[in-house]
């Protein structure tokens, strides 16, 4: 029987919209904005919390109906339903109003988040206040917000500044004046004294360490009391010594610098009357939060991000800088890219260039993309087991048995991070390179044969010059896989805090065995582990941002060296 033609037609063409496609079209666009509007969703959410983080924010009081005051920041908002008992608990004069105001907004009640910091008065960082128990708020014009070294902020008003113990002013604004007068000095002797105590005393006890341990592997080379081990321990003693004679000096000096600073304290008053004595040293910033113009709260706000690109992480990571998180980062992916693209490279060449079709090279075509959908903690276990145990405890074996209870190789180390991201990330490489590899023209590899070339200078002079955009493109894509990975670090050597860089000036400058830390499990870190969850939670969007542009900032690199190889070999782009 015939088939009725579709009842739509067009009358220009004669076909059916579905003929021509036009769903199909519709379809794969509406997918492309969705998914072109969740990334932008997610960046825009990630880009918003994350730079408002560091803005200053005004200091509320807040005096509740019970008599209570609180002094502290906003920081958020939202509805809860109070139990019967705290309603119960309200003046007579309140609880007909709250009463009514529930009722009308079915039982739900509006309460506020403030940041009252003062954790060694307080026990607490933060505290709720329901809105309808407030009786007053107001801006106190001298209230002030203190970032510490360590116990967090302190929010209170400045009652005195003590000079070699001697209360040399009390009032507010003379406070304030002094601060500013000697808080960059005595900010300054403080980081030298830290500075003298980590990095100084801490190299004085790694050469005394290395000295013995140096005469122990003698000792178990040359057996004990041999003429070899008597030299190697009195090369030991006289480091000792010269080292001991150094770190006197260094306490000396360290001891003239907390004295120095010892003068200056400053006095606070708390909200509720109670005197709180500072060391100015322990003062990372003060400021006045309700007196601050758009000049100065950005200075404020600058000052903050300095400090939490260049500084040191302090109180559970919650506060101070993540330098060290993006230095570790940066160094784990680079070397990963080092070890991944000469193997991608390498087995994707085999692959496509020498070995013949066959079974074996179809099953290892199925491993490789099988290896691409394995859990990345699978590949975890594996560094941990394999490269940290065994080679690493190897390595350590013959070239350091004087450890055996402090291993150099056998632990989680930067080597293994990034050798195990490498293995998780080489089926990107890979498949990209063998598909770059496929893109050349066979006519291109026909004519250097026919000139004499070899097959290796085919490969080397053709085909690998115009398979490159492509190289990059995969190496692109396990950079910013890698990057991001979290659960395979955790076992193989990213720390919580690792006191020592694994670049620094210290010979060989880069330290393949050390611990390092990483933005992304530096994200997991204050997002699960942080035993101030709500002052983390800021800066777990200011991390993330932090970590998206240091990956984009790397890709950013690789994409102008892909441009620059496509723009030389324009015949092949892929």
């Amino acid at each position: 029987m015939p088939v009725a033609p579709p009842k739509r037609l067009l009358a220009s063409t004669g076909q059916s919209r579905v003929a021509r496609g036009e769903g199909l079209l519709w379809l794969c666009g509406g997918a492309l904005v969705l998914c072109i509007v969740m990334v932008l969703g997610l960046l825009a959410l990630v880009c918003s919390e994350g730079l408002s983080t560091f803005w200053p924010v005004a200091i509320e009081q807040v005096r509740l109906a019970d008599g209570r005051r609180f002094l502290g920041e906003v920081t958020r908002s939202e509805g809860f339903r109070p139990e019967p008992t705290v309603i119960a608990a309200l003046p007579a004069e309140l609880q007909g109003s709250t009463v009514r105001a529930l009722a009308a907004s079915a039982g739900l009640a509006q309460r506020t988040l403030l940041r009252t910091g003062n954790f060694e008065l307080s026990n607490e960082h933060y505290t709720w206040v329901p809105d309808f128990l407030v009786t007053e708020r107001t801006r106190p014009e001298w209230a002030v917000v203190v970032e510490r070294q360590a116990w967090g902020r302190f929010y209170g008003f400045p009652a005195g500044y003590r000079l070699d113990g001697k209360v040399v002013a009390e009032q507010p604004a003379e406070v304030l004046a002094l601060l500013r007068q000697y808080h960059a000095d005595v900010r300054a002797r403080f980081q030298v004294r830290e500075r003298m105590r980590n990095d100084d005393l801490g190299r004085l006890s790694n050469q005394e360490e290395t000295a013995r341990l140096r005469a122990h592997a003698v000792e178990l080379r040359s057996g004990a009391g041999s003429e070899a081990h008597q030299r190697a321990r009195a090369d030991a003693a006289a480091v000792q010594r010269q080292c001991a004679g150094a770190r006197a000096a260094f306490a000396a000096q360290v001891a003239a610098l907390d004295r120095e600073n010892a003068r200056h304290q400053l006095v606070l008053r708390t909200i509720d009357g109670r005197q709180q004595t500072l060391e100015l040293q322990d003062v990372v910033r003060l400021y006045p939060g309700n007196q601050l113009d758009f000049t100065a709260a950005l200075g404020v706000y600058l000052d903050r991000w300095r400090e939490f690109l260049l500084d040191q992480p302090r109180e559970s990571n919650s506060e101070g800088g993540v330098m060290p998180a993006i230095v570790g980062t940066v160094l784990m992916t680079l070397l990963m890219s080092l070890c991944v693209l000469p193997l991608g490279v390498l087995a994707a060449l085999y692959i496509r260039e020498y070995a013949r079709a066959g079974t074996l090279i179809s099953a290892v075509r199925i491993a490789v993309n099988n290896l691409a959908g394995v859990p990345s903690i699978v590949f975890g276990v594996f560094g941990l087991g394999f490269f940290c145990y065994v080679v690493g405890g190897s390595i350590d074996a013959l070239f350091y048995p004087e450890r055996p209870t402090s291993p150099t190789f056998g632990k989680g180390a930067l080597v293994w991070a990034a050798l195990t991201l490498a293995l998780l990330t080489l089926p990107v490489v890979i498949v990209a390179t063998e598909e770059a590899l496929a893109a050349v023209p066979g006519s291109m590899r026909e004519g250097s044969y026919a000139c004499g070339a070899s097959k290796w200078q085919t490969i080397r002079r053709i085909v690998l010059p115009r398979a490159m955009p492509g190289i990059m493109t995969g190496a692109i894509l396990a950079m910013a896989r890698g990057a991001g990975e979290v659960a395979p670090l955790m076992l193989v050597g990213a720390v919580k805090l690792a006191p020592e860089l694994p670049l620094d000036s210290e010979w060989p400058l880069l330290h393949p065995s050390r611990s390092f830390m990483h933005l992304g499990f530096n994200v997991f870190d204050l997002g699960f582990q942080s035993p101030n969850s709500e002052a983390s939670k800021p800066m777990v969007f200011t991390t993330t941002l932090l970590l998206i542009t240091v990956i984009t900032l790397l890709n950013v690199a690789a994409v102008w060296l892909r441009s620059r190889l496509r723009a030389r070999f324009v015949g092949a782009q892929f």
